[in-house]
């Protein structure tokens, strides 16, 4: 599959959208969307138009002003934090296996430190059998 694409559950998700509106945008042709494998995909950086209006009230303390967002901007901004998100879960993937990793080599290192001290002990018996011998 074509990274960029998800699927309906993870759009509306990202947007807030109820699965039955992101359906009737997907019947308007309000989004880009693909079937793979009997699963609905869709590009969440096209037809963000849709969603977004293009004029977004400014908060401001003398009310009433407004900006003009183009579509060009919003889907750029939306495209950004889902590459975002996708760096923040390559680093959550690295994360878990590096700690994996080091779980594998603790666990290692304890085998072997038990093996140690079974050897050790079995030495300990040895000497210990060797001078109550010798004392007899």
């Amino acid at each position: 599959m074509d990274t960029g694409w998800i699927t309906i559950q993870e759009y509306s998700e990202l947007t807030g959208l109820s699965p039955d509106a992101i359906d009737d945008l997907m019947e308007r042709g309000k989004l880009e969307c693909k079937t793979e494998l009997g699963k609905v995909y869709i590009d969440p950086s096209r037809g963000m138009q849709a969603i977004v209006p293009s004029e977004i009230g400014e908060l401001t303390e003398s009310g009433g002003s407004s900006i003009n967002v183009g579509p060009q901007f919003i889907e750029k901004t939306i495209g950004t934090i889902i590459n975002l998100h996708e760096k923040v879960l390559v680093a959550k993937d690295e994360t878990i296996e590096s700690v994996k990793n080091e779980n594998l080599f603790l666990k290692e290192a304890l085998s072997s430190l038990q093996d140690l001290y079974e050897e050790d002990r079995n030495t300990i018996d040895t000497l210990t059998k060797q001078l109550n011998l010798s004392q007899d």
